[in-house]
């Protein structure tokens, strides 16, 4: 037996003897109270007064008494105890070190008791949730690290490839050009990544808190959609646009412009050349419903319940086109300033993704 162990046993001894003394007193006190009470009303209704030596004995009978129930109820308390708190924190405290360690696992199964209404139910009930939250959360911080990986590990293999081969003495400028570029999209797309990753991390801690104003939703989606004017020029696509004019909203423009950053940039990525971009804004009640379509290669319905799930990537063929973490931020913008998005979506005819937000009707910015 260790230090450890015989400093926990004399405690117990010491509780033990805490509790004898406290029951010793209790009964001591009663007990003594009830036969003074006994014995002046003996005295009292039979006129009859107890010698000495009758008190002494009965003192001794007394005290007798008193020490054999504090020792009795002692010994009840303590199988009480035992049984009924120290088992099922036994339970708790093995099941917490378990978790301690990692194990996010583990569950302590309901307790079978007589009396509910000491609170050990509710605190296994609450600590079962408490494990399973854990436990997802442990799943999302390994698949999340496992994905940030490979993401990480895919530009910059690119780019210590072209490196290595840009050293070659003897390499075509015309190569050099081209492996440089690679070389600029690689570190790009690496750059977009992390900077993708901090806005996450920043918006899932709650770091970032919306600044609410009021302006036009028609102008900044025009703004938002110019900007990928060069990209869409460059494949040829067609742009048709139905916007309702002194459409107003109030919440955080710059949060938004993220949202229709990330539709617009899907858009144009995911259109074949010469295919078909379609923006809309219209008022629907107290909502401005915004959609953006395209003619692209569309989403399948398996993939469509994760599409706004991080790092999720449903057609591998575009994998080297983003990192699946556009759609990931768009949703949660939209539960920060209290929007909806939805997506409706055909593999091979293209998507359309709606966007509702509350308005304030019949206000100009």
């Amino acid at each position: 037996m260790n230090g450890k162990d015989k400093r926990q046993k004399s405690i117990r001894w010491l509780l033990a003897l805490r509790r004898y003394l406290l029951f010793f007193l209790l009964m001591a006190f009663i007990i003594t109270c009830c036969m003074l009470l006994f014995l002046s009303e003996l005295a009292e209704t039979t006129g009859v007064a107890l010698t000495q030596d009758k008190i002494d004995y009965a003192a001794k009978i007394t005290f007798a008494n008193v020490l054999f129930l504090s020792l009795l109820c002692t010994v009840i308390d303590g199988i009480r105890r035992r049984l009924m708190v120290d088992r099922p924190v036994r339970k708790i405290v093995d099941a917490a070190q378990r978790i301690m360690k990692g194990d996010f696992s583990v569950r302590i199964p309901p307790l079978r008791r007589m009396d509910d209404a000491d609170g050990f139910g509710v605190i296994v009930e609450y600590f079962n949730k408490m494990a399973e939250e854990l436990s997802g959360i442990e799943t999302l911080r390994s698949d999340f690290t496992a994905n940030v990986s490979h993401e990480l590990k895919t530009p910059l293999a690119v780019m210590q490839n072209y490196g290595v081969m840009l050293q070659r003495p003897d390499l075509p400028e015309e190569k050099r050009l081209e492996y440089a570029r690679a070389v600029t999209d690689a570190s790009r797309r690496l750059a977009d990544l992390i900077t993708k990753i901090l806005k996450l991390n920043k918006l899932e801690n709650q770091q970032i808190y919306p600044k609410a104003e009021a302006f036009n939703l028609g102008e900044q989606l025009c703004e938002c959609l110019l900007a990928f004017e060069g990209a869409w020029e460059d494949k040829g696509l067609e742009i048709e646009t139905d916007i309702e004019e002194d459409v107003v909203v109030d919440t955080d423009a710059e949060l938004l412009s993220l949202v229709w950053s990330n539709l617009f940039s899907n858009a144009v990525k995911f259109t074949q050349p010469q295919g078909k971009i379609s923006l809309s804004l219209k008022s629907e009640e107290d909502s401005a419903v915004v959609r953006v379509a395209d003619t692209g290669c569309g989403i399948p319905p398996e993939v469509g319940r994760h599409i706004f799930e991080k790092f999720y990537q449903g057609d591998p063929s575009h994998a080297t086109q983003g990192n699946g973490l556009g759609l990931a931020l768009v949703k949660r913008v939209m539960e920060i300033v209290g929007g909806e998005i939805s997506v409706s979506s055909e593999a091979g005819k293209g998507s359309a993704f709606t966007v509702k937000l509350r308005r304030k009707p019949d206000e100009t910015p």
